[in-house]
């Protein structure tokens, strides 16, 4: 390799590198101004996907954003979505390159969830009630989306409108979730299921059955989705 393109390549990364920067959002830039609340430590990578409705988006302290990632209120700039936050994401949270995240009436995203590449968090869907309308002409439905702080989803994991996730779940990679899970869940496939669970008693098991639970239905509560869990526990 030639001196000129090593030294053309050097300049090449370093401008990059200058460029991703200074074109970072944060709470200090100039566009960091027109969201609800960033907080100290935010930092939105450059480029970012499409992002709008800011005035109706949280992002907690030490939140890192990664690339070509879309957080977005509304289906489109302008509309007046009304007084309250509509996005929240908390602290120390981390989201992957490419993942999109639409709200249109309540997502919230506790504190430290991270998230792999790719993954689609939204709160609205298309509906098709009537055989005889096109699909996207059909009025969305929304259902509030809740995700448990301490969680992680894997790449390419898609969390559908109504889904509710406890603290300290794992989505794993490609999974469809939708439905409510507790704290301490695993959840994967399409569509997604609890494939484990953790209780004080088992520790981190598979979901068992009432004629296999060793510790017998004293306590416990049927939840046909995924098992067994604790009645009035987190577990």
């Amino acid at each position: 390799m030639s001196l000129v393109r090593r030294a053309l390549g050097a300049l090449i990364h370093r401008s990059y590198t200058a460029i991703q920067r200074a074109g970072a959002i944060t709470a200090a830039a100039p566009a960091g101004y027109r969201f609800r609340r960033l907080g100290d430590g935010v930092s939105i990578a450059f480029p970012p996907g499409a992002i709008f409705g800011e005035r109706w988006i949280e992002i907690g302290d030490h939140t890192l954003i990664g690339e070509r990632v879309s957080i977005s209120c509304g289906m489109l700039p302008g509309p007046d979505l009304g007084p309250d936050s509509i996005l929240r994401i908390g602290g120390s949270c981390s989201i992957g390159r490419g993942s999109h995240i639409v709200a249109h009436q309540s997502i919230d995203i506790g504190d430290h969830v991270f998230t792999g590449p790719y993954v689609y968090i939204t709160d609205q869907n298309h509906v098709y009630d009537d055989p005889d309308v096109p699909i996207g002409r059909q009025w969305p439905r929304n259902s509030p989306v809740s995700i448990g702080s301490g969680s992680w989803l894997g790449a390419g994991a898609i969390i559908l409108p109504g889904t509710t996730l406890g603290r300290q779940c794992v989505v794993a990679g490609g999974a469809v979730v939708r439905g409510t899970f507790p704290d301490h869940s695993v959840v994967a496939g399409v569509p997604a299921r609890r494939i484990r669970g953790y209780t004080p008693e088992l520790g981190w098991h598979a979901p068992v059955s009432l004629e296999h639970n060793p510790l017998g239905p004293r306590g416990r509560e049927k939840t046909p989705a995924w098992g067994w869990t604790e009645q009035g526990s987190d577990g």
